[in-house]
């Protein structure tokens, strides 16, 4: 009467199976597009910098399912949700990664893509086994799933669970790729969250009884340290911008008619020629397509391509240099530093990355730049309660409002040594 999956954060996720939604669920789970999370790694390259983080989307995304549900469990001693609104919010949370490419977020920008449209045209095609799935079992959930994961769901409240600052995928995430690398910030009290989480009904919005604000405040502290120590580490981040310059590389022999090995008639044909993929295509691709390319492109005969795949998979990385200096000296460091990289043989086209991260602050809660459906409100006070936004009551959240600026410099660690008398010489 029920599914058992083991867990390494929640030990135990129970699908119970006596009901059509579990049922649905378990559906879901083991179609094709689902099964294809098993070989899409959380955190991308990110075992590169620590070395058992090779967990993948398909265990988050049980995390996700389970922690929504156990939360819609709580609400509902309390506040009248219907069953149909239930199994949507369910079903969102266990698919809303599905749109992933390889590598998770990594090659999106260089492929010109965004995941979050691929999850919705899974969920609502018809040519998708996820797709057959939720019409078989009603005809307007594929559209309610959609609508939850672009967050115009109603009620607004439910659609917060799957899609806010306080949702089940970072609850999850965060704990989950807090304990596979091994650092500990992102460890925060989630069983005192999910008992103060509660829905202003007047509002139509998700908040926080007064006993869980520093539950709250512990968990946007400890994502905002995921964020500074693992997701932005400079050797993970090195990896990815060796991965781009690859791709970029390759990209740009192909359209110049230079020979780039490929299987041809299949989806990677198309990236090379710069070609938008088709919904099947996309959910065709996994990191095991992207790896077994570059391994071809060690053998290469362009000596860019060649290097840079040697690079990447013999985690040879570029050398990431934090410009920590006054922000009218960068310039002329970095010119000088561009030299020296040319000056060695290198092309500064490739082997030269100014890494920015200039949507870093969008990973930081800040009352600012959020949407008001993704605001977090908590409850103030005792006996006279009111609702209002967390950096309004918190003095620690205010603290992390300024966000975090990353600028650093990458280039081929065999030239740091140069690149620091520069530095030095300033």
């Amino acid at each position: 009467m029920e599914k058992i999956y083991r867990d390494s954060v929640h030990n135990i996720i129970r699908l119970k199976t006596e009901d059509d939604a579990g049922k649905l669920l378990v559906r879901l789970i083991d179609t094709a597009e689902f099964q294809r999370l098993r070989r899409i790694r959380q955190l991308g390259l990110a075992h590169f910098a620590y070395q058992a983080a090779e967990h993948s989307r398909f265990t988050h995304s049980l995390g996700a399912l389970h922690l929504a549900t156990r939360i819609l469990a709580k609400l509902s001693l309390q506040y009248k949700i219907s069953d149909e609104a239930k199994t949507a919010v369910r079903a969102a949370a266990l698919l809303h990664d599905i749109g992933h490419g390889a590598f998770s977020h990594v090659l999106e920008t260089i492929l010109n893509f965004h995941h979050e449209n691929f999850t919705i045209d899974a969920v609502t095609s018809d040519e998708t086994e996820v797709g057959q799935v939720l019409r078989q079992y009603s005809k307007e959930l594929p559209g309610n799933v959609a609508d939850i994961i672009r967050g115009t769901f109603r009620p607004v409240a439910l659609a917060q669970l799957v899609s806010s600052q306080l949702d089940v995928d970072r609850m999850d995430y965060l704990l989950r790729d807090s304990l596979m690398t091994g650092a500990k910030y992102g460890v925060y009290d989630l069983e005192w969250i999910i008992k103060s989480i509660e829905i202003d009904e007047e509002n139509d919005r998700l908040y926080v009884s007064a006993r869980g604000i520093y539950a709250v405040e512990d968990y946007l502290q400890a994502r905002y340290y995921m964020f500074r120590q693992v997701y932005f580490h400079r050797t993970l981040r090195s990896a990815e911008n060796i991965l781009r310059s690859l791709f970029r590389r390759a990209l740009h022999l192909f359209l110049d008619n230079k020979p780039v090995w490929h299987a041809q008639g299949t989806p990677f044909e198309k990236i090379l020629k710069n070609e938008k993929l088709s919904l099947k295509e996309h959910m065709e691709l996994d990191d095991s397509d992207v790896i077994f390319h570059i391994k071809q492109w060690e053998k290469s005969d362009d000596k860019i391509l060649s290097d840079l795949s040697r690079r990447f998979m013999n985690r040879k990385l570029f050398k990431a240099f934090d410009l920590d200096m006054p922000e009218d000296e960068r310039q002329s460091f970095l010119e000088k530093a561009r030299k020296a990289v040319e000056a060695a043989g290198f092309d500064a086209e490739y082997y030269f990355i100014e890494d920015k991260a200039g949507d870093v602050p969008y990973y930081f809660y800040t009352k600012e730049r959020s949407e008001p459906k993704n605001l977090i409100y908590v409850e103030e006070g005792f006996s006279r309660p009111q609702i209002r936004e967390i950096s309004e009551v918190s003095a620690a959240v205010r603290g992390l409002q300024k966000g975090y600026q990353m600028h650093r410099a990458c280039f081929p660690a065999e030239l740091k040594h140069e690149i620091a008398k520069i530095y030095h010489k300033k």
